[in-house]
């Protein structure tokens, strides 16, 4: 089912004091608690605080490459000009009751709806991009709005961090303390001596001090770009808000602490792998999992995408292997 409707569709605020929403046969409300998604053949309950953490991420990350699995029952598939909303898709109990529902819609409706759900359900004091240990609670009645929080942009580089075109985002980023977590991290620059007529080219910067200074979690900036290759490094602590079902091969380089990452089926969920990456340790998730990390102390993960359009059609096909190597 598709619909071409960009009207954002709300109700007036209910007894906790807050708007519902609709798009398509989808309906969404919550509570002090609780958010409640209804759709034509079943009903679901989340956690607010799992449901504004995963919503954040889908809105900041314009819905990320493949599916974005709020949970085990609701999520988001990205074609790229049009998205998928789902439940019970990649649920076997679901699709066995046929209670699964989907429902396609253009990209502008569906963020425009989910950017209003989430401005009028996060409260002040609320971060949904932060860590649990660094923000106030989701719960109880309407309170306020936290828009500083949630309409932060991504930081993405055009060429490479500190590069002429991209001083900007070097400069902003040294505007932010360290974190609590990063206060061992060395915080000096290299040294670059360049020669003449070079000076547009060549640049450099201390990666662990830049992220030291991240006010974010589960939240990956791009800080080099070479044709589609893109450097994508973020802080990670406590659990991925969501669980990312890939459409290509993503590489993660864990550059401190560790992270463990539970590994599924992409389809069915069934589990796939238990992968524990220490400080130095490489591994590639396939073009056919998802998963799930779990940060214990905040830590540095630096993910290697590869930006092509055409990946997701040619792995569909056959044309282009799910896995990065056949050793």
């Amino acid at each position: 089912m598709s619909t071409t409707d960009t009207t954002v569709k709300s109700s007036p605020a209910n007894e906790h004091g807050y708007k519902s929403f609709e798009l398509g046969g989808f309906k969404f409300h919550r509570d002090e608690f609780f958010v409640h998604v209804t759709w034509p053949t079943g009903t679901h309950l989340m956690s607010v605080d799992t449901f504004l953490r995963a919503l954040q991420r889908d809105c900041a990350w314009n819905f990320f490459y493949g599916t974005v699995n709020f949970d085990h029952v609701i999520g988001t598939i990205n074609h790229y000009g049009n998205v998928d909303l789902f439940a019970g898709k990649f649920n076997d109990a679901y699709r066995t009751a046929e209670l699964d529902h989907l429902e396609n819609f253009p990209s502008e409706q569906i963020l425009g709806t989910f950017r209003e759900m989430l401005a009028d359900w996060t409260n002040a004091g609320y971060d949904p991009f932060a860590s649990p240990a660094e923000t106030a609670a989701p719960w109880g009645v309407k309170n306020g709005d936290n828009t500083a929080a949630i309409t932060r942009q991504r930081v993405a580089a055009t060429r490479m961090v500190g590069v002429k075109g991209d001083e900007k985002i070097r400069s902003d980023e040294s505007g932010y303390p360290v974190n609590r977590m990063f206060a061992d991290v060395p915080q000096d620059e290299p040294e670059v001596h360049i020669e003449p007529g070079f000076e547009s080219e060549i640049a450099a910067f201390n990666l662990f001090a830049y992220l030291s200074r991240s006010d974010v979690t589960w939240n990956p900036s791009v800080v080099s770009v070479v044709k589609e290759s893109l450097y994508c490094p973020t802080t990670e602590e406590y659990i991925l808000p969501v669980v990312h079902g890939n459409d290509r091969v993503e590489w993660f380089i864990q550059l401190s602490d560790f992270i463990s990452w539970d590994v599924q089926d992409r389809d069915s969920g069934s589990p796939r792998a238990k992968v524990i990456m220490k400080a130095g340790d490489v591994a590639a998730m396939p073009a056919d999992i998802r998963h799930q990390g779990y940060s214990p102390k905040r830590s540095m993960l630096l993910v290697w995408e590869n930006n092509s359009a055409d990946l997701p059609a040619l792995i569909a096909s056959g044309k282009a292997p799910t896995y990065p190597i056949n050793f």
